[in-house]
C-alpha cells in the first residue's frame, strides 16, 4: 500500500524533520559566512538548497496559488531568509551568534499569536503569560541573567543591528507560517523562495558586498550540509503546515533552540552560561504554554 504523504499523519511526520534540521542551521550558516563572506557564502548556500529543493518538492503550480501568497507570502519568506542570514553574519563570535539565534527562536510563540490574530485560532487566557514568558527568556539571555533594564540595553547596544535582524527574521517567518496555512492551497513554494534568495545574494556578490575570508574544508562542508539542511527544513515545514497536525509540529518546534544550542556548543565552541540556558528554558516553557492554550477543548 502506497503511503500518501498528504494524509495528516504522514505530513506531520515529514514536518517533524524541520526542527532537527533547524537545530544545525544556525551554526552552519555562521560557518559559511565566516569562510566565504556574507554574499558569496549565502549565494553558494542557496544554490545547494535550491537544487536540493528542486528534487525534493519540484516547482509549484502557480495557477493554483492565490495572488496573496505569490506576492505578500513570497516577499515575506525571502525577507525572513535574508534577515536571518544577515543577523548571524553580523553577530560577534559563537556565543553572540547563539544569542541572536535565540531572538529568532521567538517565532514559535509569534506563530501562535499570529494564528490567533489572523487565522481564527482559539486560545485560552494563559496564552498571554506564555507569550510573556518567552519574551522574558530572551530578555534574561540578553541581560546576562540580570533583571536590570540597564544590563539589557547595554548588551543590545553592543551589536543592535544583529539583534534587530534576528527579531525581524522571527516576525517574518511566523507571518509566513500563518500565510502558508491560509493561502498556500497545498502548493509548496520553497524551491522558488530559495531560488530568489540565491539571486538576491548573487546580486550582492556581483556588487562586491561582503568580504571573502580564506576558504577552508570546514566552510565547504558547511555549504553542502547547510544548504541541504535548510532545504529539507523549509520543504518539510511547509508541507507539514499545509497538511499536518499543527499542534504536534508546534510542540516539536519549541525544542529547536535546545537542539541548536547543543549543536553550537561543539561546532562553534560557543560558551553558554547558566543564564543562557535559563533563558532557553523560559522560551521553551513559554512556547509550550502558548501551545497548550490553543489546544481544542475536551482533550487531556
Amino acid at each position: 500500500m502506497q503511503w500518501n504523504i498528504k494524509t495528516q499523519a504522514a505530513a506531520t511526520v515529514i514536518g517533524l524533520i524541520a526542527p532537527l534540521m533547524w537545530g544545525a542551521s544556525v551554526s552552519l550558516v555562521r560557518t559559511v559566512a565566516e569562510n566565504f563572506g556574507i554574499a558569496q557564502g549565502q549565494c553558494l548556500l542557496y544554490v545547494v538548497a535550491a537544487v536540493a529543493l528542486f528534487f525534493i518538492v519540484g516547482i509549484p503550480k502557480f495557477e493554483k496559488i492565490p495572488w496573496q501568497y505569490k506576492t505578500i507570502g513570497l516577499i515575506t519568506a525571502n525577507l525572513s531568509s535574508i534577515t536571518f542570514c544577515l543577523a548571524l553574519y553580523f553577530s560577534d563570535g559563537g556565543t553572540q551568534t547563539m544569542e541572536v539565534g535565540m531572538v529568532n527562536y521567538l517565532w514559535p510563540t509569534l506563530t501562535i499569536v499570529f494564528a490567533i490574530l489572523f487565522n481564527g485560532q482559539k486560545a485560552r487566557w494563559w496564552i498571554a503569560p506564555g507569550a510573556l514568558l518567552s519574551f522574558c527568556g530572551i530578555y534574561w539571555i540578553l541581560g546576562g541573567g540580570h533583571i536590570a533594564v540597564g544590563s539589557f540595553i547595554e548588551h543590545v547596544r553592543a551589536n543592535p543591528i544583529s539583534y534587530f535582524l534576528g527579531l525581524m527574521a522571527a516576525l517574518t517567518w511566523s507571518s509566513f507560517s500563518s500565510m502558508t496555512r491560509a493561502w498556500s492551497k497545498g502548493e509548496n513554494m520553497s524551491t522558488v523562495i530559495f531560488f530568489l534568495d540565491m539571486l538576491i545574494f548573487g546580486a550582492f556578490w556581483a556588487l562586491g558586498i561582503g568580504g571573502s575570508p580564506e576558504i577552508t574544508s570546514l566552510g565547504v562542508l558547511s555549504v553542502i550540509f547547510g544548504g541541504i539542511a535548510m532545504a529539507v527544513a523549509y520543504a518539510s515545514w511547509t508541507h507539514g503546515m499545509s497538511y499536518g497536525n499543527i499542534t504536534i509540529l508546534a510542540i516539536a518546534s519549541y525544542f529547536t533552540p535546545v537542539l541548536s544550542c547543543l549543536f553550537a556548543s561543539f561546532w562553534l565552541g560557543a560558551e553558554l552560561n547558566a543564564a543562557f540556558w535559563q533563558g532557553v528554558g523560559m522560551v521553551v516553557l513559554g512556547s509550550l504554554l502558548c501551545w497548550h492554550a490553543t489546544r481544542p477543548s475536551g482533550r487531556n
